[in-house]
Parts: C-alpha cells; structure tokens; sequence
C-alpha cells in the first residue's frame, strides 16, 4: 500500500530555512501526483506545491519563490525546501500522492487520497 512519512520540521527564526523530506514507498512517482500541504491552526488544509509524473513543479502563487519542491526517486523521497521562512508559515506539513487529483499546487486537499502523518513547522519572529 502507499505510505509517506514527513519529517524536516522545527521551531525555526523567521529568515531561516527548512528542508522537509517525505519518504515515500508503495507506489511510483511516475505515475502519481505528489504535494506539499500545510495546516494551521483554525484553518483549512491548502495546497502549497506539487510536483507531476514527469517533474513539472506548481506552486502557490504567494510562495513561488521561497518554496521549492523536488524528488529523488532513487532515494524515493519527496522534498519541500522554504526559504525565508515567515511567522504565518506556521503549520502542519503535510505530504500526499494521488495517482488522479489534479496536480496544481491549489488542488484541494480531499482530492488527494494518500497522506503522511504530518511534520510541525514552527516560525517564531
């Protein structure tokens, strides 16, 4: 089955950098959309990047610029790199893979039917 664990999160100074990783087993990334989400708290679930079957990126918009995301599929892993960092990019990140959502960094969260638990970034100013 698929699975995705996060992990990368932690209490960091605004300005500073993070790199996420989402490790990944269970199915090919060629075939699936994979995303970066995030939850804060009192907030709906969204969409902040995504990376299709064949490597092309999206982003939402006022992020472009401060988050990249990536693969390695040797390694079978999913990355999130933020720059930056911001006190309202506090939240819960999360990745997800679905073989049919739509692969746009805004696709809504319930399109996607594979998740990780979850990994907590914190931002403090």
């Amino acid at each position: 089955q698929v699975q995705l664990m996060e992990s990368g999160g932690g209490s960091v100074q605004a300005g500073g950098s993070l790199r996420l990783s989402c490790v990944h087993s269970g199915f090919s990334p060629s075939s699936f959309c994979m995303g970066w989400f995030r939850q804060a708290p009192g907030k709906e679930r969204e969409g902040v990047a995504s990376i299709d079957r064949e490597g092309r990126t999206s982003y939402l918009d006022p992020l472009k610029g401060r988050f990249t995301i990536s693969r390695d599929d040797p390694k079978k892993t999913l990355y999130l790199e933020i720059y930056d960092l911001k006190p309202e990019d506090t939240a819960m990140y999360y990745c997800a893979a679905d073989q049919h959502a739509p692969c746009v960094a805004v696709a809504v969260a319930w399109t996607f039917e594979n998740w990780g638990q979850g990994t907590q970034v914190t931002v403090s100013s």
